[in-house]
C-alpha cells in the first residue's frame, strides 16, 4: 500500500476513535457508524460510544449500530478475501 494511502486510511481509522459530543450523539447514524467501524476493520465500539452518549444524556441505538456493524464486516471481509489479504 502507497505512504499516502496508508496515512488517510489509518486518519480514518482514528478519526472513528474520537469522542462524541452531544450533538454527535444527539444525530448520530448508528447504522452507518457500525458499518464505517467494520469497514475498517475495525471491532464494535458500541460499548465506548455508549458511554460517550450517556454522559450528554442519549443514548446509542445498539441494535441499528450492531445490524450496521455486521453488515459493514461482511463487506470487509469479502474484499479481504477478493485482494488476497489475511
Amino acid at each position: 500500500m502507497k505512504p499516502g494511502v496508508l496515512a488517510a486510511v489509518s486518519l480514518l481509522g482514528l478519526a472513528g476513535c474520537a469522542g462524541m459530543d452531544a450533538d454527535a450523539c444527539r444525530g448520530a447514524d448508528w447504522y452507518g457508524i457500525g458499518f464505517r467501524d467494520a469497514i475498517f476493520g475495525m471491532q464494535p465500539q458500541d460499548d465506548l460510544y455508549a458511554t460517550q452518549c450517556q454522559r450528554h444524556g442519549e443514548r446509542l441505538d445498539a441494535a441499528r449500530y450492531a445490524t450496521g456493524w455486521r453488515e459493514g464486516n461482511y463487506e470487509f471481509q469479502q474484499r479481504k478475501t477478493q485482494s488476497g489479504v489475511d
